[in-house]
């Protein structure tokens, strides 16, 4: 008997990257929101750039050095410090407010839900735990286990592997659409989280199976 299984991307899908802004507030002032998008455009830049080198290392080590590169960019001036408080900062990152209510909705209707990020697995748990959304999760599963990143088909394939799960029956939930994009390229269907009304999807001729505003108007739709 298949079995449905939903894969949910962690940053910027379930956890908003965007909170370290009021630690970067107290340094930066009004800056902080420019620091903060270009931080996170060059974390995933890294990611995307050592995948295609086949020069993989954890996603933390894409975090760090594009903190190094962004404040180098933007003349900021952060010391060490500075720096390993803003690390310890965004592995306490927040959930998205509406995301707990929309994961226990589907784990009530008996959905297998897994965590899938370019995360590693304990940086993952310990995100998921801090922010009470861990027991929400059937389980996490990491690029790290196979040295690649979103999105290499084969992280996708893995995903399969991990879960026993057929490509029709899993689902990609994720907010950044290379992930989206990704996933129905490996023939998984997927979800985008389109969490600002301007945001646009990547022009490549095709769309998500789903759109919905956030986690909670996805569950009304595919609970």
């Amino acid at each position: 008997m298949s079995k449905r299984v939903l894969a949910f991307d962690v940053y910027g899908t379930l956890i908003d990257t965007h909170g370290v802004i009021a630690e970067l507030e107290d340094t930066l002032g009004e800056r902080a929101q420019a620091f903060s998008q270009r931080w996170r455009d060059k974390q995933l830049e890294y990611s995307f750039r050592r995948g295609l080198m086949g020069a993989y290392a954890p996603f933390s080590d894409c975090t760090r050095q594009a903190l190094e590169f962004t404040d180098r960019a933007l003349n900021t001036g952060l010391s060490e410090g500075q720096m390993d408080r803003l690390m310890a900062t965004y592995a306490k990152l927040p959930a998205f407010p509406e995301v707990a209510e929309a994961l226990a909705r589907f784990t009530r209707a008996g959905v297998t839900c897994v965590a899938f990020s370019n995360g590693t697995r304990d940086a993952v748990d310990g995100l998921l735990g801090q922010a009470g959304l861990r027991d929400h999760f059937d389980d996490i599963i990491s690029v790290d286990e196979i040295k690649r990143f979103k999105p290499d088909p084969a992280v996708y394939a893995h995903l399969r592997d991990r879960t026993e799960s057929e490509a029709q029956d899993t689902w990609l939930i994720s907010s950044n659409p290379f992930d989206v994009i990704g996933a129905r390229h490996a023939g998984l269907h997927a979800a985008w989280i389109r969490r600002s009304a301007e945001a646009p999807f990547d022009a490549w001729g095709g769309e998500p199976d789903l759109t919905a505003t956030d986690l909670l108007a996805l569950s009304d739709r595919l609970g």
